[in-house]
């Protein structure tokens, strides 16, 4: 019998394309036959807030417009230590954060997890306030701060590993700041799937993308040439280490350190009336009893 098509979205980055890559090709158990858009983060948290596809990567900081339809799924995501995007400047631009007042910055998405870590970070250390924020695709940031076209870039992804061929400075980590002032993890990027699917299939979903990471990290080779197609001509090294980097332990499950990381960030933003309040027992589980 044939498995029923879900409606899915991730990015072509290397760590989706990872994660996902035998849950894709059908190498694993799964209830459904994933139906595959690749799509960036700003394109998916739209796809979401619209209720359009069934299961989606999408960013933590989107959670707050999407849980009424949607629930996070404890795997598949991306959270970590020492992963958090990096505000970039021209090298003779100030080294001091305040002197982006009334700046122009690139960011990723404005529901992105790294803009909103990038404004609680923001509050304290610019406190005269941001100029214009333009919403670029992250591939086109870097090279808009090296053009002059704006005055900072806000990177995620493999940007941390290739800024400075293009001349730019990091001029501060939002995943350190966040890190010193709460000890948890940076909570980056969440898999979601439609409520309307059932406990029982949300759990069955579930099962099959932790058992994608695990086949991605028994067998790392079967996923090359399916990382490689879609990582934008990326350097295999620089590839290597996204990887590295973003796929771990939070992957394979959000543990409580995990959903800590989440309901920490949530809960300073909507402090900061950057998002609406997020009651706790919309970010749990509906399938958790049977998940295990």
């Amino acid at each position: 019998m044939t498995a029923a098509t879900l409606s899915t979205a991730y990015s072509p980055c290397p760590n989706d394309t990872f994660v996902f890559h035998a849950l894709a090709h059908g190498l694993v158990p799964a209830p459904f036959a994933p139906e595959v858009t690749f799509a960036d983060i700003d394109i998916t948290n739209g796809l979401a807030e619209r209720g359009e596809l069934d299961l989606l990567k999408i960013s933590f900081a989107a959670l707050p417009w999407v849980l009424d339809e949607y629930a996070l799924l404890p795997c598949g995501g991306a959270l970590g230590r020492g992963c958090g995007p990096l505000v970039l400047t021209g090298p003779d631009a100030s080294a001091d954060p305040a002197d982006l007042a009334g700046r122009t910055v690139a960011v990723p998405s404005e529901r992105s997890t790294a803009y909103l870590l990038f404004r609680l970070w923001a509050a304290e250390a610019v406190p005269g306030g941001l100029g214009e924020i333009v919403v670029l695709p992250f591939h086109e940031i870097m090279p808009a701060v090296r053009d002059g076209k704006v005055d900072a870039g806000l990177v995620i992804h493999e940007a941390r590993f290739t800024y400075q061929q293009y001349g730019l400075r990091s001029l501060a980590d939002m995943g350190e700041a966040w890190e010193a002032a709460t000890g948890l993890p940076i909570p980056l990027g969440a898999i979601i799937a439609r409520r309307s699917l059932g406990a029982e299939k949300l759990a069955e979903l579930a099962a099959a993308i932790r058992a994608s990471v695990e086949y991605a990290w028994a067998s790392p080779e079967a996923s090359r040439e399916y990382v490689l197609a879609h990582s934008q001509e990326m350097d295999p090294a620089v590839a290597d280490q996204h990887i590295a980097l973003y796929v771990n332990e939070f992957t394979a499950d959000l543990g409580e350190a995990g959903y800590a990381a989440v309901h920490g960030l949530l809960d300073r933003a909507a402090a900061a009336g950057l998002v609406p309040a997020v009651a706790p027992e919309a970010l749990a589980f509906p399938g958790a009893t049977r998940l295990r």
